[in-house]
């Protein structure tokens, strides 16, 4: 599994170096598992620019300048709540590109309409169009977690892809 991701953040740090681009990441339910990955790789400096550990929504709106609007009109665990997350990344760094991660990893903390498994996740990249998922992860915390770390990653690559 680990190895998995090894080879995802090098492919992605390999690709923004490429592109001269440097990322920001902003999470909630992984912790910082997501800029733990991505600074593993020997070099990140170059183009990680930082990250994000926003657990408390209080935290959110204090680093990410996320509203108290959407806090309370969509819930932590939303798309919406994802893409201010990642758009605060962006606006709190020097990165051209974001992710953020938001979600509820369990093992309680669900209901009926967010049930445990449930994350959301926004891709920003200066001068395109947003973009925001909403999952449901099966498994236990550690593998929500898990998966959720692994999709971000993938989808930066895929985001990344043909800009150089």
């Amino acid at each position: 599994m680990t190895e998995r991701l090894d080879r995802l953040a090098l492919a992605l740090g390999q690709r923004l170096q490429a592109a001269r681009l440097m990322l920001a990441t902003a999470e909630s339910c992984t912790g910082g598992w997501v800029a733990k990955v991505v600074t593993d790789v020997p070099g990140s400096s170059a183009w990680f620019d930082r990250g994000f550990v926003t657990y408390s929504n209080s935290a959110k709106q204090d680093l990410l300048d996320v509203s108290a609007a959407a806090l309370a009109d969509h819930g932590a665990v939303s798309e919406e709540v994802a893409l201010e997350m990642a758009r605060g990344a962006l606006g709190h760094s020097r990165a051209g590109v974001a992710v953020a991660v938001t979600g509820i990893a369990g093992p309680d903390g669900g209901s009926e309409d967010k049930p445990v498994g449930t994350v959301c996740f926004a891709w920003v990249l200066d001068d395109q169009a947003p973009q925001v998922q909403r999952v449901q992860f099966a498994g236990n915390r550690e593998e929500v977690r898990h998966q959720s770390v692994h999709l971000a990653l993938e989808r930066l690559l895929e985001l990344l892809q043909g800009i150089d």
